[in-house]
């Protein structure tokens, strides 16, 4: 892990007034660097997933990883500056894939990790960090206090049923593990009833099942030995702790 983060940009201007801004807006001193990946030869582009921890003061809820691609035209002495806020890393990973950082150059390694806790976790990950430009990112939410927990509300292009989908992540601090899973709804408004009320387990997508409705057992078996809470009571109002903060494959 480390706290110095450094661009090399002092010679280079930036291409256009967005560049600049995304720039001025990024306090790095504020960033935990959590993977990192550089071209070569020259070092044209870079790719960072940070943990911005200016955000666990400011706004209850919003989104603490950050990812950052930049890309340097040397020969013009310029470059481009893009910044995107995220609730995981999964979704933080997708976004750089899709300005060509492979997904194995940002992965989650070494020091204080937080581990998946099963096979299902790794799936949805997968899931999410392949999915292109498949999910619309409708609303997100990031908790400090017990459960620690951060939800990714989206709209799946490809879902011929429920196509409102929310991918919840908690965290098990004992246990040094996380969980994410994928629940399917109707509409927005359900899930945010759903979120709201926590009174049922997260429903499962329709498509979790094969073509005679039997629920595909390994899945099950995943979901029931994972272990986490199904009705986590943190509301969406609910006090954020000042503690150390578990981000998804680190604990900070």
């Amino acid at each position: 892990m480390n706290d110095i983060l450094d661009f090399g940009l002092d010679d280079l201007s930036p291409v256009d007034d967005d560049s600049e801004e995304a720039m001025e807006a990024l306090w790095t001193g504020d960033l935990t660097v959590l993977s990192q990946h550089h071209t070569t030869p020259n070092g044209s582009h870079s790719f960072v997933l940070a943990h911005d921890r200016s955000v666990t003061w400011g706004i209850p809820g919003e989104p603490q990883l950050v990812a950052i691609a930049v890309a340097r035209d040397l020969r013009q002495s310029t470059f481009t500056f893009e910044t995107s806020h995220h609730a995981t890393a999964s979704f933080a990973q997708n976004w750089l894939a899709e300005r060509s950082c492979p997904l194995e150059r940002i992965a989650l390694h070494g020091g204080d990790c937080i581990e998946p806790a099963d096979d299902l976790t790794l799936q949805v990950e997968q899931q999410i960090q392949k999915s292109g430009t498949r999910y619309e990112v409708l609303d997100t939410y990031t908790s400090d206090d017990n459960p620690s927990e951060a939800w990714t509300l989206v709209n799946d292009s490809q879902a011929t049923q429920a196509p409102v989908r929310l991918f919840y992540e908690e965290w098990n601090h004992g246990a040094g593990t996380y969980t994410m899973r994928e629940g399917a709804f109707p509409d927005v408004g359900v899930a945010q009833t759903w979120l709201d009320e926590r009174s049922e387990p997260l429903p499962e997508p329709p498509e979790y099942s094969d073509h005679n409705g039997a629920v595909v057992r390994a899945r099950i078996a995943l979901s029931r030995s994972a272990g986490t809470s199904p009705t986590p009571q943190t509301g969406l109002d609910a006090p954020r702790a000042s503690a150390a903060v578990p981000v998804q494959g680190r604990l900070l």
